[in-house]
């Protein structure tokens, strides 16, 4: 087994407006990043449409969400329309946003029938903002959340853990997982900042782990919290399958956040998250690109990200 890369041109098409942030190179820039000869023997695979997304966007969003956003979407043409003051939705988007789910289910299904010792998903639009009845902060649907619900749904996996290092605060994942003891959420983020969630007092039914940093933390500070709140924890919880929101905008490179992370922080976080999955889920982990907006400090650590990947699953 080896280590798989799913993605898709049509995450390319999906346009959110001239000087937003969440672009399309930043797929190009993670392209030319993996075409490094190191990368060679990563196995790279479309990400799908799925007639069945819809049975588990409404586990994690209901049917009344899903409703909305694809009328929405479908109804867009030309130029960006916009949900609130940052969530672009485009012509391209309503395929983009179903392969970046589909990528998620996909990438179980290969873990499930041992075909990948470990998935990367270069998907866009992100998905933890987005919560069960609301889109926000780029996000529509909330990719890992989705995969997670159908993890169980599907090949009954009692224990499924989300762990987030995005510099944000992954407030829709929280808030789906909130009271559901066999989901755990572990995040790592700044604070203060967008979107104003993530404090230690939001525990949820002790499934919740936060670890804030200030801005200006840098890997010291950074290891440290992510060790003590959420790696600890983790153990004890003990996944059947750990999933990954992979952001990047914790580098110190990035306009969107204050950390002083680089890319070699990220190969530390992901090698620290493949033994979990190595000690208790058969080595089965999930990572699905979250933020990331500086071009140099986002290509970089993604490399780092799924250079470690493949040396877990070789």
């Amino acid at each position: 087994m080896t280590t798989v890369l799913i993605t898709h041109p049509a995450f390319l098409e999906h346009e959110t407006g001239r000087g937003h942030p969440e672009r399309a190179e930043r797929m190009r820039a993670i392209d030319r990043a993996l075409e490094d000869e190191s990368f060679s023997t990563l196995v790279r695979r479309e990400a799908p449409l799925r007639d069945d997304d819809a049975t588990y966007i409404a586990m994690a969003h209901g049917e009344d969400y899903l409703r909305d956003i694809r009328d929405f979407a479908e109804h867009v043409t030309g130029q960006p329309r916009y949900i609130d003051g940052d969530t672009a939705v485009s012509p391209g988007t309503w395929e983009a946003a179903r392969r970046a789910l589909g990528a998620g289910l996909d990438a179980v299904d290969l873990l499930m029938d041992r075909r990948a010792s470990n998935v990367f998903c270069q998907v866009r639009p992100p998905g933890h903002h987005a919560e069960s009845h609301r889109a926000m902060g780029f996000c529509l649907f909330n990719n890992v959340a989705i995969a997670a619900h159908y993890a169980r749904a599907k090949y009954g996996m009692e224990r499924i853990a989300v762990v987030d290092f995005d510099v944000h605060h992954g407030n829709g994942t929280q808030q789906i997982f909130w009271s559901d003891k066999d989901l755990f959420y572990g995040s790592t983020h700044q604070m203060p900042l967008f979107p104003g969630t993530g404090s230690l007092q939001e525990t949820g039914v002790g499934n919740i782990f936060n670890a804030p940093l200030r801005a200006g933390d840098a890997r010291e500070h950074f290891e440290e919290a992510f060790r003590d709140r959420i790696l600890r924890p983790l153990h004890d919880f003990s996944p059947d399958m750990v999933l990954v929101s992979a952001g990047f905008d914790a580098h110190h490179r990035d306009p969107l956040g204050g950390l002083e992370l680089v890319e070699g922080d990220f190969g530390w976080a992901t090698q620290a998250l493949t033994e979990v999955a190595r000690r208790h889920a058969n080595g089965r982990i999930v990572s699905m690109l979250e933020g990331g907006y500086d071009l140099t400090g986002l290509a970089r650590s993604v490399a780092a990200h799924v250079a470690e990947l493949m040396q877990a699953g070789a």
